[in-house]
């Protein structure tokens, strides 16, 4: 029988591309997507004629829970990180569906936004990371796993890790820091960061910096990701890797990153690049109190390279800046 997937956010950026990679990759398997209503999924069932759309909202737990019990694989990116709803329904599902002899995997998208506690704690924005702020998913393991309940997505992390407490179910977290790059789905291809910079660059005539601008993230272009999700489903129906604590279990937390960036660095790309297309009078970029450009968040995806063999190929954040303020600009009628 072909694997089973439940998918929940194929209309959002980053689920929308994970779709895509998976489809292409494997057409044989059988899709089963959530999705609020048919209106949203009318583009969906275009895209995918072959899926099983299933409708309900992150609140809908009969339905997710239902879902979850059939799978094989559950992959969940809906608002995955901070809605607590959907986790519990999810971990339910699962280990009511699953046993030891056949367990049901689930992949869920975290984010590296859980590592910038520390700057939120201390109220050191726009500084510069400290070394104990730098986290290696394999050697700094106990560290992740032990990061204080005030971390952003931390309370939905402890529900997908102890879920490993069932003999039924087995968990990969995955959390990608700034993503970057026009993704594939059927709806969403925008992503957050980067166009939300050019979107404020291009309505105020200067791109924002939160002083002294020293904060640091690392980033990952959306198709690497999308290829990450292949190589995760492909080592939960592999025998050799799904029993691998290191790939399916409560260490089972993947990092990835391609690439770092200042944020003060970005907006002085994204300043040149608007004046360059005439957007902007000059390449201009002051200080702003926006906090989420003053945080740091840094990681190393060694787990992913290690056990998976997954490595980067797409282009780099600086090469896309030119796309972006040329979509943003289209976007709010300025092109």
């Amino acid at each position: 029988m072909a694997p089973k997937i439940f998918l929940t956010g194929a209309t959002g950026y980053i689920g929308g591309d994970a779709l895509y990679s998976l489809v292409k990759a494997h057409q044989d398997f059988e899709y089963t997507l959530l999705v609020r209503n048919e209106e949203r999924g009318k583009p969906v069932a275009a895209a995918y004629p072959k899926a099983r759309l299933v409708y309900g909202s992150l609140d809908d737990a009969e339905v997710i829970e239902k879902e979850a019990a059939a799978a094989d694989i559950v992959i969940h990116t809906a608002d995955s990180a901070d809605n607590m709803p959907s986790a519990k329904a999810i971990a339910k599902g699962l280990a009511a569906g699953h046993t030891a002899e056949k367990p049901g995997y689930w992949i869920h998208l975290c984010g590296t936004g859980i590592l910038t506690w520390y700057d939120a704690l201390h109220e050191r924005y726009g500084q510069a990371p400290i070394p104990e702020q730098k986290y290696h998913d394999i050697d700094d393991i106990e560290r992740i796993l032990s990061l204080p309940d005030s971390a952003i997505h931390r309370d939905v992390d402890k529900v997908v890790l102890a879920s490993n407490d069932s003999a039924g179910v087995k968990t990969l977290i995955v959390g990608p820091p700034t993503i970057y790059g026009e993704g594939r789905g059927p709806t969403n291809t925008r992503s957050i960061q980067v166009p939300g910079i050019v979107n404020f660059t291009l309505k105020n005539g200067f791109a924002p910096i939160q002083a002294p601008g020293l904060a640091e993230w690392d980033n990952v272009h959306i198709h690497d990701l999308g290829d990450f999700f292949v190589l995760a489903v492909d080592a939960a129906l592999d025998p050799a890797k799904n029993g691998n604590p290191e790939i399916f279990g409560p260490h089972a937390y993947f990092f990835l990153e391609s690439g770092t960036h200042k944020m003060s660095e970005v907006s002085k790309w994204v300043a040149a690049e608007a004046a360059k297309q005439g957007l902007i009078p000059e390449a201009i970029a002051k200080e702003t109190d926006i906090k989420w450009l003053g945080t740091n968040s840094k990681s190393v995806a060694a787990r992913a390279r290690k056990y998976l063999g997954w490595e980067a190929k797409a282009p780099s954040l600086k090469e896309t800046i030119p796309d972006v303020v040329a979509f943003e600009a289209k976007k709010l009628g300025k092109a």
